[in-house]
């Protein structure tokens, strides 16, 4: 049987809660649901501006998984989760550009909006994602 491993890169931010940054258990590694902020200094970034946040937000799910031994490519579903319907089209651009940018065999992940209330009141967006390893 394969041991669950603790996913851990200083390329995201540190996990404010009791969860991991990520977690490997075979092939599999699963991202906890990440947030707009700098890896570095563990401060939220770009208030109001939906796009920027997606983006920073996709970076940061690319580091844990990255840290796990996967690549983008790896990766077979991501959840979005908003707190307005109104920033989807905006969203939707920012996360079409990123992960077009980062997905070189042409298949892009599945993918799942939510719209729900957020831990913080900056928070505009949240992502967590599934891969798969070969």
């Amino acid at each position: 049987m394969t041991a669950k491993t603790r996913v851990s890169t200083d390329a995201a931010p540190a996990p404010a809660h009791t969860f991991s940054q990520g977690i490997r258990k075979g092939p599999i590694v699963q991202v906890s649901g990440q947030g707009p902020v700098d890896p570095a200094t563990n401060e939220y970034l770009y208030p109001g501006d939906v796009a920027a946040q997606t983006t920073r937000t996709l970076e940061n799910v690319k580091a844990i998984v990255e840290a796990a031994g996967a690549t983008f490519d790896d990766v077979v579903m991501l959840r979005v989760y908003l707190t307005k319907r109104e920033d989807f089209p905006i969203m939707n651009e920012a996360y079409g550009a990123f992960v077009t940018a980062h997905t070189t065999n042409g298949v892009l992940p599945a993918r799942t909006t939510v719209f729900t209330g957020l831990p913080r009141e900056e928070m505009l967006v949240e992502i967590d994602g599934l891969a798969v390893v070969d």
